[in-house]
């Protein structure tokens, strides 16, 4: 499984990650699957972290700001290919309330942000049977 991502999206969550620390942030990756398998991203949607408490280890996505995703992929001619979200001063590891939470057909990258400043990136990808994720190899263009 492999994910690339263009520079200009990766950017744009780096700073999403750095100026929503220390809480998390959140937001849809809109795309593509290529005949190869990989998938690429070529536009992102910030989406406000509508969590109640715990803001800095836990995210929500609203379901209308999904949908709403899922309108403006369609427009562009995408697909919503996954969720991104940052993890402060914290690995870019899955977590256990990340698995539970995440759907196996989407991918989820990860940004950990420690003080404030973007360090590591992971993308995975939960299996069908919900067991672990696996890791998507990572790369960036453009």
């Amino acid at each position: 499984m492999k994910i690339v991502v263009n520079q200009s999206c990766q950017d744009d969550m780096n700073a999403h990650a750095e100026e929503t620390f220390p809480e998390e942030c959140c937001g849809t990756m809109l795309g593509r699957e290529r005949e190869d398998g990989s998938r690429e991203i070529v536009q992102v949607i910030r989406v406000e972290n509508t969590k109640g408490e715990n803001r800095e280890r836990r995210f929500l996505i609203e379901p209308r700001s999904l949908l709403q995703a899922e309108r403006t992929a369609k427009e562009a001619g995408l697909d919503v290919l996954g969720i991104y979200h940052s993890h402060p001063d914290h690995p870019s590891k899955w977590s256990e309330f990340d698995r539970v939470h995440a759907m196996p057909f989407w991918s989820y990258l990860i940004i950990s942000c420690i003080k404030g400043k973007t360090a590591t990136i992971q993308s995975w990808r939960l299996r069908e049977d919900r067991s672990v994720f696996d890791e998507e190899e990572l790369s960036f263009n453009g």
